[in-house]
């Protein structure tokens, strides 16, 4: 079986990673042993980790997020040498037998080299529709 391109992890109900694919330790730079049993916070940029949390755990207490199922969400994330990049993920909620949520999966791809071109074209357009 060949190793999938996409970054899968899992974080329990506390925001704590409990999985961590090869995926995720290539496209974050953590190996797995330094990833598990730390918080998500390792990979969201610090001006965004506040209203990350108070997003997950409100999600978690109540069960209810504002993603439909099989959304794609695209954010910033940091690698462990501090570099930016740019992600979409998908994520699914994990639900005990009475339906509480105990953690999430997410399904997560690196769209920088993407969003680098949209980017480009888009400044490329605005010069080109720039008189001289």
């Amino acid at each position: 079986m060949s190793e999938t391109s996409e970054a899968i992890l899992y974080a329990d109900q506390d925001g704590v990673i409990r999985l961590w694919n090869g995926g995720c330790e290539r496209m974050f730079g953590f190996a797995a042993r330094e990833a598990v049993g730390r918080p998500l916070d390792i990979i969201i940029p610090t001006n965004l980790r506040a209203r990350h949390r108070q997003g997950y755990s409100n999600t978690v207490r109540t069960g209810v997020t504002r993603y439909a199922a099989g959304a794609l969400l695209s954010v910033p994330a940091i690698r462990k040498d501090g570099a930016r990049i740019s992600i979409e993920f998908s994520i699914t909620p994990f639900r005990s037998a009475e339906g509480k949520i105990v953690g999430m999966a997410a399904i997560i791809r690196d769209v920088s080299e993407r969003f680098a071109e949209i980017k480009r074209l888009k400044r490329q357009l605005v010069d080109s529709t720039t008189p001289d």
